[in-house]
């Protein structure tokens, strides 16, 4: 076995912070991954109480583990051709909440892709479109279970970082995000978002900010 990566994650919020940290180890065709995710807004650090433990093929299955639950989470993927264009799909189910979801994205070409999401057991389903040209990306996508658009885009600017905005029509909710991509200091990365409820009106957006460390 060889260590592959190693990960730690700070999250900073008006309500909380947070801590998670992640080891993985390349074990042949396949990755042991173990993670402890935990609030340190009480100044406590995580305990085994918030370990997850996974088993991963790239791009062919994980399975996750969740200690404090004890529940488990299948997800199998494969990659199939569509009257020659490459269609992936994605099969999820947990356990624990005895939930099933199909997830198929069908690449039109390099910048057009098509993809839908399924919930077996309430029925739901979404429908996105994604059309990508010069680093920017547009997703609107349509949730028939509550019948709104949710809409997205994206933009990469000056060394790679990336901005984007988020509405979601059903909940009138308005999101902001800015990640970094440095190519000088790849090792750590950053993210600031700020997300804003409409529907009540003018008022102080909530922030979140999130570094990353990776060794």
């Amino acid at each position: 076995m060889m260590l592959k990566s190693v990960s730690l994650r700070q999250n900073y919020n008006s309500e909380n912070s947070g801590f998670s940290g992640t080891v993985v180890v390349s074990a042949g065709d396949v990755d042991l991954r173990a993670s402890l995710t935990d609030d340190i807004s009480d100044n406590t650090w995580p305990t085994l109480d918030s370990l997850s433990l996974s088993v991963e093929k790239p791009g062919s299955f994980t399975i996750d583990y969740d200690l404090p639950n004890k529940d488990v989470r299948f997800q199998f993927k494969k990659k199939v051709k569509v009257l020659g264009k490459p269609l992936k799909l994605t099969y999820t189910h947990m356990m624990g909440e005895n939930q099933t979801s199909l997830n198929g994205m069908l690449e039109l070409n390099s910048a057009n892709k098509l993809s839908a999401d399924y919930t077996f057991d309430f029925g739901d389903c979404k429908l996105m479109y994604s059309y990508a040209h010069g680093g920017m990306t547009l997703e609107p996508c349509y949730d028939f279970g509550k019948k709104s658009f949710d809409f997205t885009m994206s933009q990469r600017i000056l060394d790679g970082d990336l901005i984007g905005a988020s509405y979601k029509t059903s909940s009138k909710a308005l999101g902001l995000e800015w990640s970094s991509n440095s190519k000088y200091n790849k090792d750590l990365r950053f993210k600031i978002s700020a997300s804003l409820d409409l529907a009540k009106g003018l008022h102080v957006p909530k922030l979140n900010a999130e570094s990353t460390w990776d060794f």
